[in-house]
């Protein structure tokens, strides 16, 4: 049976999306199903509408991928979340996600389930470790297997950090760079071989 990957985001700009996409391309590659889910904006229409960019990018977005679902992370094997980096935490909308889920935690039905994260920031101190460990307690909690990259690959010598890939897009939200993209990439392959892996070992047990 293939892997089933959830990579769940939200970005606002663009940004985490790219990320997030480059992830799910590559563990596509490696033989994995993927299901990618953007985070619905939690902020009143009247202040998104504030901002044409916001605007424009969020239906961009919600027309491309659909809003996730309990459903979603129960038919996983493992969970990749991606947030870009607010003040050196990770958005509210990702958040909110993250606090609906308490009636899987009390059942335990996301516990053995890998978990990993990335994530994007504006500048190259904003954050982007301190934001990715943070998603590591909300998986503690829910009894996943959080899965970092390490330095398991030497594309994380150039990008990232060991607790999962970033990227740092400026003032100007610059494209991720490729070193930032190949950095995603190994981590949506290693959260697959290690979904896989754990997977296989379940089936000889049994």
């Amino acid at each position: 049976m293939p892997v089933k990957l959830l990579v769940l985001f939200y970005s606002r700009s663009g940004s985490t999306e790219a990320l997030a996409v480059a992830a799910a391309e590559a563990a596509r590659e490696v033989g994995a199903e993927v299901r990618l889910r953007r985070a619905r904006e939690v902020a009143p229409a009247s202040v998104i509408d504030k901002s044409e960019a916001w605007r424009r990018e969020a239906d961009r977005m919600n027309a491309l991928y659909p809003s996730p679902e309990t459903d979603d992370t129960l038919w996983a094997d493992a969970i990749l979340f991606g947030t870009p980096c607010y003040f050196g935490a990770m958005a509210t909308e990702l958040k909110a996600v993250l606090d609906q889920l308490g009636p899987q935690w009390k059942k335990g039905q996301l516990a053995g389930k890998v978990g990993g994260a990335f994530a994007s920031v504006s500048w190259p101190h904003g954050g982007s470790e301190v934001v990715t460990m943070s998603l590591y307690a909300p998986m503690a909690h829910l009894g996943m297997i959080i899965v970092p990259t390490g330095y398991t690959d030497e594309v994380m010598l150039e990008a990232g950090s060991p607790y999962g890939a970033s990227t740092v897009v400026g003032a100007e939200n610059r494209p991720p760079r490729e070193e930032d993209l190949a950095a995603i990439r190994h981590q949506g392959r290693r959260m697959v071989q290690i979904a896989g892996a754990l997977s296989a070992g379940d089936a000889m047990r049994g």
